[in-house]
Parts: structure tokens; C-alpha cells; sequence
């Protein structure tokens, strides 16, 4: 008999939530992860007393009921809107595109004479296309948003954030833009959103309760030994490496960070902003206390905590963040997808062993749908 039912290999939302669950039914789980603390990427540092978000901002937001009650039974989550904000050479523009965003703009102060500008514009593509489909990026947002916002708040940001051109870049990736015409600066359209009170450690240390982790611990160090300890295994790593790359390596992006602390009770007030000019080397400055404090506790707290993030290329020895969705990495990747189909005790979850980005709600939601 082997030691455990499962060897879950990452303790990032999916494996944790994956070992609750199989633990909720008596299965005996071993939680491995390389880095030397559990949570993956939603692991956050207290610094000056405030819950650094480490791999960048993460907020909850989800329509599931189901899954918002789920998160809720393990920690009480707060009640944090995302509402981040654009900073285009020095004039701040309110997101997502609704009538304060508009207005910055253009100064026009109702729907309608909002929609004539963005109407006017979209037809001028329209015209550029000459009845073509758009081939790129910046063909489909100027179709959907016109020359306007384009230029200000996609196009720098766009380029910063995956390292090409919008010319280079596939139009898939930019289908939908939502444009409301209210003055509505939450950025969800979900019912429910939030953080974890306490941060997102809490999360972590109550899915994983009674479940037995090691941390500093590279599944493919001692490959041979993990693949006999466990009945199943639920990876959650990349799946070229779990293959040894042998259709070769896809590619991603990742995140560097600048974090600095400040001697003031408030930095740039606001949790998010956006710098989407392309001389500004970084996409945006997270200040982590506007995730869990709000009115007269942000004062009460002297010091605060930002992070600059820096999009660039993966390389090894780097997290890799995002998968880059274009049309080459989508094909090595189903080659990778057939041999995950034919295991019958590896179980693949999460971004990197399914090579798409999910948000969180959409983690846990495919967990107890499996369960």
C-alpha cells in the first residue's frame, strides 16, 4: 500500500483547496512545494505591520455563490472594491472605461456625448480596416474602444506588460473591453469580491489544517521517490518540465518587484495604479494596506508598503507568471495536453499545468467541481 491517497505537488489555491477537500473525505494528503513557505503565489509578508501581497495583488472576486461561501467558512473576507486608477503622464483617469473616465478625457458629462466621441472614433477603424478582420492588438482595441483610450491607457501598458509591440500581439487577447456608461469605478462585475481579513495566509493555514507539508521540497529533485509515495498525484507545476520538455519549453511572462516603505500613513491612496505611458518603466504601484484598511485606519498605521512591479520575459531560475497565449505556445501546448490525458494517477491543475490564466474564483470553483 502507498503512504498517501494523494502527493499534491504545489500548495499555491489549487493544491490547497485540492487537499482540503480530498482531506474532507478521509484521503490522506502530502503537500509538497519548493519555495520555502506554503500558499504559492497568494503568500503574503507582514511588513510594518501590513499584509504584503509578495507575487503581486490578488483580490477575490467571483458571481459563484457557492465558492464565496466556501472561502468564507475558512476566513472572513472583507469588503475591498477594486476600483484602480491610470496614470497617463501626470493625469489620472479612472478604470474601468465608465463616464469618469470620459470625462477626464474628454469633459463631457453624459452618456451620449460620450458615446458620439466613441463612436466617431470606432468608425474611423472601421474605416481602416477597409472590411478586414482585425489582424492584431491594436487593430481590435481601436475597433472596440477608439484612438483616445487606446493611446492612453492600453497601448504603453499592453507593450510593458508583454515585452511586443500591440502590432505583434494577437487580437484573441483583447476580444472585450468593457465600456460603461455610468460613473461606476468598481472594477468587477461580480456580486461578491474581497480579501482575506488577516490576508491570504490565513486562507492557506486554514485549507491546509491537519494536512501534512513540506516546504524546500522540488518534486524533481527525488522524482522517482514522490512517484511511489502516493496513489495519485495532483501537480501543479509547469507541465513541460513534468515532461522534461520534450516538445520544448513555453513560454511565459513574469514579475520583478521593487518593494519600498515609506514613512507616511499614505502613499498614493489608492491599493492600485496603473502607469500606462511607455516611458515609465513599471505597469503599475501596488500600496498594500488599501487592501485591508480603510478610513481612519489607514492613518492609524505611520509607515506603508508599496510594490513597483516590472513585466518581463521568463527565464529559468524565474516564477513564471502568465502564459503567453499566442498561437505557437498554444500548439506545443496541446502536444503536452494529449500525454496529460492518457495518465491515469496524475491529476494536472492550476495555471502552469493547464498553460491558461485563471483567477482565483475560477480555481476553487474547478476543485469542488471535481469533488
Amino acid at each position: 500500500m502507498k503512504q498517501y491517497d494523494y502527493l499534491i505537488v504545489g500548495s499555491g489555491l489549487f493544491g490547497s483547496v485540492f487537499a482540503y477537500k480530498a482531506a474532507q473525505q478521509g484521503k490522506k494528503c502530502l503537500v509538497i512545494d519548493k519555495r520555502s513557505h506554503l500558499g504559492g503565489n497568494i503568500f503574503c509578508e507582514e511588513v510594518e505591520g501590513i499584509n504584503v501581497h509578495k507575487y503581486g495583488a490578488h483580490i477575490f472576486h467571483t458571481s459563484n455563490k457557492q465558492v464565496w461561501d466556501f472561502v468564507n467558512s475558512i476566513v472572513e473576507f472583507n469588503r475591498y472594491t477594486n476600483s484602480p486608477i491610470a496614470n497617463y503622464k501626470g493625469k489620472l483617469y479612472n478604470l474601468p472605461f465608465n463616464m469618469n473616465t470620459f470625462y477626464q478625457m474628454w469633459g463631457v458629462a453624459t452618456p451620449s456625448d460620450a458615446m458620439k466621441i466613441i463612436k466617431r472614433q470606432k468608425n474611423e477603424a472601421v474605416t481602416l480596416l477597409n472590411g478586414k478582420e482585425p489582424q492584431n492588438l491594436e487593430e481590435q482595441a481601436l475597433l472596440l474602444v477608439g484612438r483616445d483610450i487606446y493611446e492612453r491607457l492600453i497601448k504603453g501598458y499592453t507593450e510593458k506588460q508583454w515585452g511586443r509591440k500591440c502590432t505583434e500581439l494577437p487580437a484573441f487577447i483583447i476580444k472585450r473591453l468593457p465600456v460603461r456608461l455610468i460613473f461606476d469605478n468598481n472594477y468587477f462585475n461580480d456580486k461578491y469580491q474581497g480579501i482575506p481579513i488577516g490576508g491570504y495566509n490565513k486562507l492557506i493555514k486554514g485549507l491546509l489544517t491537519g494536512v501534512k507539508t513540506m516546504v524546500n521540497t522540488n518534486f524533481f529533485e527525488e522524482r522517482a521517490c514522490w512517484e511511489r509515495i502516493a496513489d495519485k498525484i495532483v501537480f501543479t507545476g509547469k507541465i513541460d518540465e513534468y515532461y522534461n520538455y520534450c516538445f520544448g519549453k513555453l513560454e511565459y511572462r513574469t514579475v520583478r518587484f521593487e518593494e519600498e516603505v515609506h514613512d507616511c500613513s499614505n502613499y498614493q491612496g489608492n491599493a492600485v495604479v496603473n502607469y500606462t505611458e511607455a516611458e515609465v518603466p513599471y505597469t503599475r504601484i501596488i500600496e498594500h494596506k488599501h487592501f485591508e484598511m480603510f478610513g481612519t485606519e489607514i492613518d492609524k498605521c505611520s509607515k506603508t508598503v508599496v510594490s513597483k512591479e516590472y513585466s518581463t520575459e521568463w527565464q529559468p531560475g524565474m516564477e513564471p507568471y502568465y502564459p503567453v497565449n499566442d498561437e505557437k505556445n498554444s500548439t506545443l501546448y496541446i502536444q503536452y495536453k494529449k500525454l496529460a490525458d492518457e495518465e491515469d494517477n496524475v491529476i494536472f491543475g492550476g495555471r502552469l499545468a493547464e498553460y491558461k490564466y485563471y483567477d482565483m474564483h475560477n480555481i476553487v470553483e474547478k476543485v469542488l467541481k471535481y469533488f
